[in-house]
């Protein structure tokens, strides 16, 4: 009868740690969402005056210009 008892509460020991073992494991789960609040007219203008201040090289600018538009025009 005490075996019995002591097989019972090791299996349900074992039911348990099973359990909160396949709920995820306490994972992380992130969403990301960008809302713009600027216009694409005023983010070119801060990336030409950037360029012209000299803070960017041209290829710099072109690419972060062609990167822009691309994101802006998708959606």
């Amino acid at each position: 009868m005490r075996l019995l008892r002591v097989l019972l509460a090791v299996g349900m020991l074992a039911v348990l740690i099973g359990a909160t073992g396949c709920c995820g494991g306490g994972g992380k789960v992130e969403t990301k969402q960008t809302t713009t609040t600027t216009t694409l007219g005023q983010e070119l203008q801060d990336l030409d005056e950037a360029y012209k201040k000299g803070l960017m090289t041209e290829e710099q600018y072109n690419e972060a210009k062609e990167k822009l538009l691309k994101q802006r025009t998708e959606n």
